[in-house]
């Protein structure tokens, strides 16, 4: 599977594809040659710098966007959780509660059904009845999480959504998403929380430059993760352009003996 933008340099050129099918801007290639399979309830978790393509995985998996090349199969309902993925600004929580229900397809007496719960486990009291331009990012994280959750989709992906969530809701969260595996759902969780990912996951991705460079347990892939991160930080952008890092070349690295 492979997932390509076109990069314009202005609106000029954004219009001159409109008018010639000839005129072809240069692509950036977010995804290459990507073959993943995914089982029933497991928890993924995906792993890589900034640009490495995790969010746009996410949204192929979701239906958001679609690859260029190749072909997605994807069994049962998803729902993704980003920290501002379907609410909108000038709504109310309880608004927000309503709307995404019926942006994933629930009547109003299926969302009834659910909204004092949604209420219960975001646990922002007052706030639930305010805009939600007001809601600080840790209210907005609640807010979607608990959204999602009680939507009971077969896949879940969470994109960052937890890194802005105080300690105490991380465990409420993570204790949801055991139950979810445990009813056999299936998670993927995108984060640069790796401390979450190696007590939670089954097994951990490390995506690069939109290619896949590993997929194994989390004791095998995020020291060797961790230790190329801080590598790559402190390189310059020549070094990091000429780098072509391998799982292997890392593990021997890092992994204690």
């Amino acid at each position: 599977m492979w997932k390509e933008y076109p990069m314009f340099k202005s609106d000029r050129e954004r219009l001159r594809t409109l008018f010639s099918f000839r005129y072809m801007p240069r692509q950036f290639t977010a995804l290459a040659d990507i073959n993943l399979e995914f089982k029933k309830g497991e928890i993924i978790g995906m792993l890589g710098l900034n640009g490495s393509g995790k969010s746009t995985l996410a949204s192929i998996i979701t239906g958001i966007t679609y690859p260029n090349r190749g072909k997605i199969e994807v069994t049962g309902e998803v729902n993704m959780l980003s920290a501002n993925a379907g609410m909108e600004n000038h709504l109310t929580g309880l608004e927000n509660i309503r709307y995404k229900g019926l942006l994933m397809g629930l009547n109003d007496r299926q969302i009834s059904a659910i909204r004092d719960d949604i209420i219960e486990f975001a646990d922002i009291g007052e706030h639930i009845e305010q805009p939600l331009r007001t809601y600080s990012s840790g209210m907005r994280s609640r807010l979607g999480f608990a959204i999602s959750v009680h939507m009971n989709p077969d896949i879940l992906i969470i994109d960052e959504a937890l890194a802005v969530g105080d300690n105490s809701f991380s465990d409420k969260c993570l204790a949801k998403m055991d139950e979810f595996k445990q009813e056999g759902r299936t998670i993927l969780f995108v984060s640069h929380a790796v401390t979450q990912m190696e007590s939670f996951c089954d097994r951990v991705m490390w995506l690069h430059r939109g290619t896949v460079l590993g997929i194994d347990k989390p004791d095998k892939l995020i020291a060797p993760y961790c230790g190329f991160a801080r590598e790559f930080n402190a390189m310059t952008n020549t070094e990091r352009a000429q780098l072509t890092p391998t799982l292997t070349e890392y593990q021997e690295k890092y992994l204690r003996k």
